[in-house]
């Protein structure tokens, strides 16, 4: 068995429009093993996000190749993918995506109702405790704070029991102790449980509760580093940003 939760080969991703084609990922080759946490940061236009997309089967590379767990999505139907995303693959966005007319214990079950199951009340219950929200099961999202509402994306998240649980700037916008709090959290669940996060992020600090940070320059792999503090990766994009083009 493989100890690789993410395969990434020669991924490619351009956008055309009329007679203009932009490549914002190039021949990109990535692992990301298993109960690990990377950080990918880079400036903006990088191609961070279209990384995250590609890797996660939201978004189809132009060339190149995405295995999880073993499958590669490349050759899946629209079908397959879909029910890929829905069992096997956990999302948080820095918006929480919360539907406010229902509970928080309704939000966390949605993924499994839209899959057609019936959500096994100690999951979901389990899943609130687990991002400390158990006494939060019936409150609804306007009743809430930001961090409280994040902790319920993320057992949404996780409800499913993911193979792969990608973050687009899931902390972005949270002041800065709900951040940590929620930071926390995935760092917690890659140390316990062996859950696997890949983040995109714009913040050092953020990106320093992870194990390694991948840098990504003009959609191209860019170097990384491992085991690094908030100033060393701060350092290291001020490098990037101020590099000649």
């Amino acid at each position: 068995m493989s100890n690789d939760a993410v395969q990434l080969w020669e991924l490619t991703r351009q956008f055309s429009s009329g007679t203009t084609s932009v490549t914002a990922l190039d021949r990109v080759s990535l692992i990301f093993p298993k109960a690990t946490f990377t950080a990918v940061m880079g400036p903006s236009g990088s191609g961070k996000s279209t990384l995250l997309q590609c890797a996660a089967g939201l978004d189809r590379s132009t060339s190149g190749s995405v295995t999880i767990g073993g499958t590669e999505l490349t050759g899946l139907s629209e079908t397959e993918l879909t029910l890929l995303r829905r069992e096997r693959i956990g999302f948080v966005f820095q918006a929480f995506n919360l539907l406010p007319s229902l509970t928080a214990a309704q939000n966390v079950a949605l993924p499994l109702r839209l899959a057609g199951r019936r959500p096994p009340k100690a999951r979901v219950r389990e899943v609130l405790e687990q991002v400390g929200l158990g006494d939060r099961a019936r409150h609804r999202p306007t009743e809430l704070s930001g961090g409280q509402q994040q902790r319920v994306a993320l057992a949404r998240a996780l409800v499913t029991r993911p193979e792969v649980l990608f973050g687009d700037e899931p902390t972005g916008a949270l002041d800065s102790r709900t951040s940590r709090e929620v930071l926390d959290l995935l760092r917690g669940m890659v140390d316990r449980e062996g859950q696997t996060v890949v983040m995109v992020t714009h913040d050092p600090l953020a990106a320093s509760c992870a194990d390694r940070v991948v840098f990504l320059v003009d959609g191209r792999v860019h170097g990384e580093l491992t085991g690094a503090g908030a100033e060393d990766i701060a350092a290291h994009m001020t490098k990037l940003e101020a590099a000649p083009c």
